[in-house]
């Protein structure tokens, strides 16, 4: 598996039904929501991007504000839990339920948090083998248990001399939490319905501190 996401769904409708209505970008009010949650930096456009471009370096970010839904793709989301993500950026959800999603194919990182309408954080989880369980905080999903009771199939794939630290793939739940979060996956199972991601246009922008 080799997918990199760090990323943050703002969602006052399922996020699925709104990416499978091939929404349409509202460019003012994206460039406005960037300029919130870069209060303190030069911001430029660059070229457009998609729901494949998940993973920009810092500086860049790529984003978007549809009916229902705002997205933004940032470095600042890429950190070891929600707690490194600013809180600002926390703040701007406003009565909307907020997703961060966060996973590295390159060291088998995974993080995950939920915060409901009311600001207040439901589900947070974070892990890699390096640091083992980073964050586990609220009730895990139902989509989580199957892999934290341990994934038989990824279990008999190991070498019986490999001591792998989890009875799971940090990187296949991240895929179900993607599935099952907002409807789509990168590297998981495809499903007919799944939205096409190259097709969710996403505005680039280069993001410089003053």
């Amino acid at each position: 598996m080799g997918a990199k996401d760090w990323m943050l769904f703002y969602a006052s409708d399922d996020v699925s039904k709104v990416l499978k209505s091939s929404p349409t970008l509202d460019r003012e009010a994206t460039e406005a929501f960037v300029r919130r949650l870069y209060p303190s930096h030069d911001i430029h456009p660059i070229e457009d991007g998609n729901l494949y471009n998940a993973n920009p370096p810092e500086g860049k970010v790529y984003a978007a504000v549809f009916e229902g839904l705002s997205i933004i793709c940032t470095w600042d989301a890429a950190g070891d839990g929600w707690e490194d993500l600013p809180h600002h950026f926390i703040t701007e959800a406003a009565g909307r339920t907020l997703y961060l999603h966060a996973m590295h194919s390159a060291v088998d990182f995974f993080s995950y948090a939920i915060w409901e309408p009311d600001g207040s954080l439901l589900r947070a989880y974070s892990l890699s083998p390096d640091s083992g369980v980073i964050t586990d905080i609220g009730t895990p999903l139902p989509f989580e248990e199957q892999y934290l009771a341990g994934d038989q199939e990824f279990l008999e794939s190991l070498d019986p001399d490999e001591d792998y630290p989890f009875r799971f793939h940090p990187l296949e739940l991240a895929e179900a939490a993607l599935h099952e979060l907002f409807g789509f996956s990168y590297e998981g199972a495809w499903e007919e319905d799944d939205p096409e991601l190259g097709e969710i246009v996403l505005a680039g922008y280069a993001v410089t501190p003053h």
